[in-house]
């Protein structure tokens, strides 16, 4: 049974690391005594090291042991002695790749698949869609696939921003580039706002936090649904 959660965003304004969903963490890595991180994506060019120590610091005051991937030789051991997984924000494009060339997309799905928690922050949840199409990540690096895990029948667009229109940038809105994507490809995106997550057991995808979140389907007018909507009425 798959158990996950999903956050838009690491931090939000006026508040620490993960403090915001400090609880649902708590309770995903009840029975976790030590969880893999992936540094991958690695924001602000943040070397492994330092990203590593920062979800480290986190996970300390929960009792749980953070382990870097990039400290194991035997990458897939890594994730298979661990009683956990987290991957964290940054960019996705770099995080793909990144897996990709390491061969582990199939092993983490497998783990997911089969119980293993994971907790995923910003590119950590684009990762877990049909394809990381819907990332707003500038292509730095170039995997040699859009396709990601899979995990989850929808993509998903962190920190999804409302259109401003008392702003004078005359840019494309979220929601035009969400329908740019829908000229090519047909899966539901989920535009998921600051402040607001998925939690995932079994079959339940619930949005929690604290704004709904709009949904985008192919040839429909964009709708939104409320905290405490289940996400497999959709599919």
């Amino acid at each position: 049974m798959k158990k996950m959660i999903l956050a838009s965003t690491s931090t939000i304004y006026g508040s620490t690391y993960l403090d915001y969903i400090k609880d649902e963490v708590k309770l995903l890595f009840s029975n976790s005594k030590k969880i893999i991180f992936i540094p991958y994506a690695r924001p602000n060019g943040l070397t492994y090291e330092e990203y590593t120590e920062i979800a480290s610091s986190f996970f300390i005051t929960l009792g749980i042991k953070v382990n870097g991937i990039h400290e194991y030789k035997d990458l897939k051991k890594a994730i298979t002695e661990n009683d956990g997984i987290f991957i964290g924000g940054g960019n996705s494009f770099l995080l793909l790749k990144t897996l990709i060339d390491n061969d582990l997309i199939n092993d983490l799905k497998e783990a997911i698949n089969s119980g293993k928690p994971y907790l995923g922050t910003s590119a950590g949840i684009n990762i877990c869609g049909p394809s990381i199409g819907t990332s707003n990540d500038m292509p730095i690096v170039h995997p040699t696939s859009f396709k990601a895990m899979n995990i989850i029948p929808f993509n998903i667009n962190p920190h999804f921003l409302d259109a401003n229109t008392n702003n004078k940038h005359m840019g494309e809105t979220r929601e035009t580039r969400i329908k740019e994507f829908h000229f090519f490809n047909s899966q539901i995106v989920i535009g998921l706002r600051e402040g607001s997550y998925l939690s995932i057991y079994g079959e339940r995808i619930i949005l929690k936090g604290n704004k709904s979140a709009r949904v985008f389907e192919l040839n429909k007018k964009p709708y939104e649904i409320e905290i405490n909507f289940n996400l497999k009425n959709l599919l």
